[in-house]
């Protein structure tokens, strides 16, 4: 670990010049671009306020003795480079690069960084610069917690995925407030992780057709699974969205059985994530566990056969009524 005392930092905060000098942008180095998110969406609103009005923020960097790194202002980089712009302000936040690193996360707000920047930031300063969860909290002024939540996003994210994210081929929104649900509620594996964000990734979908997609892809059949790794993603939205609004057009026993298999879903995928909990200790809930369980063993092979009977109607209906 390498320690860099609190009360120095400080100081040091304090005293970063904020004088801007104009630089080469040949004279920047990149290493950190693959830390920070692209959004084509944003770069592209970017480039026409820039040819309008210039660079209005400075980039910022650390100057060591090898050079000049840059650690914030890729998008405006690009842009930059895309309208022939050679020169570009930039601020210097000192010489350390770790030090550098918490100045820029502790002087961006949420609009400026993103929480999976942020990890990507912390995974930076543990595993190159040696600093500990206690010592990046300590000087952040945040909670280890804090620290810890971000550092267990990038544990549980593959190669595959990250790589998607961070090129701008997969919302950093979509993984946050959907994937993440079903690798923690459904215990959906890594890669099935990767084979879908694969199968969705660069189609220009939205937020809300990807959750969409993602139910139909986890919690579908085996068919519909092989629909969405085939590439035929418009299809599929299309039977998603007409299955749901379809719903109004059944008769109340129809949905009343749609509601029922919708619970049965539900609650098996929840029995199965919480029967692997380990705190489960007392001799009262295994005696009522184990009753319940055998009840259910009982009934599995015909509520097996059931299901399996009822899917394989229902599909035979539907590819009768396509061809009809």
């Amino acid at each position: 670990m390498i320690h860099r005392p609190l009360k120095s930092l400080k100081l040091r905060w304090r005293c970063v010049h904020k004088m801007v000098k104009q630089v080469e942008i040949t004279s920047l180095d990149l290493r950190y671009e693959s830390l920070r998110l692209k959004s084509t969406g944003a770069e592209r609103q970017l480039l026409v306020s820039i040819s309008q009005h210039g660079i209005r923020d400075s980039l910022q960097g650390v100057d060591t003795k090898a050079g000049r790194v840059l650690l914030d202002g890729f998008k405006r980089l690009r842009c930059a480079q895309k309208l022939a712009i050679a020169i570009v302000p930039y601020n210097s936040l000192g010489s350390d690069e770790a030090l550098a690193i918490i100045e820029l996360m502790r002087i961006s707000n949420a609009k400026n960084l993103s929480i999976l920047e942020q990890a990507k930031l912390i995974d930076e300063l543990k595993s190159v610069h040696k600093m500990s969860n206690s010592e990046i909290a300590a000087h952040l002024e945040k909670s280890k917690a804090w620290v810890s939540v971000r550092a267990g996003i990038i544990a549980e994210m593959s190669e595959c995925v990250m790589k998607k994210i961070f090129n701008g081929h997969f919302p950093v929104y979509a993984y946050m407030y959907t994937l993440r649900q079903f690798i923690r509620i459904n215990r959906i594996s890594k890669a099935d992780i990767d084979e879908f964000v694969t199968a969705v990734s660069g189609k220009n979908l939205s937020i809300r057709d990807i959750e969409t997609l993602a139910h139909g892809y986890f919690k579908g059949s085996e068919d519909f699974r092989k629909q969405i790794k085939n590439g035929n993603i418009s299809w599929s939205l299309s039977r998603l969205k007409d299955r749901s609004a379809n719903t109004a057009d059944c008769t109340p026993i129809e949905r009343s059985m749609l509601k029922d298999l919708e619970i049965v879903q539900k609650y098996m995928q929840r029995v199965i994530s919480r029967s692997r909990d380990t705190r489960y200790k007392s001799n009262v809930f295994f005696a009522q566990s184990n009753l319940i369980t055998g009840g259910i063993l009982r009934q599995l092979d015909i509520f097996a056969k059931s299901i399996r009977q009822f899917h394989d109607k229902s599909r035979q209906t539907q590819s009768d009524l396509s061809t009809s």
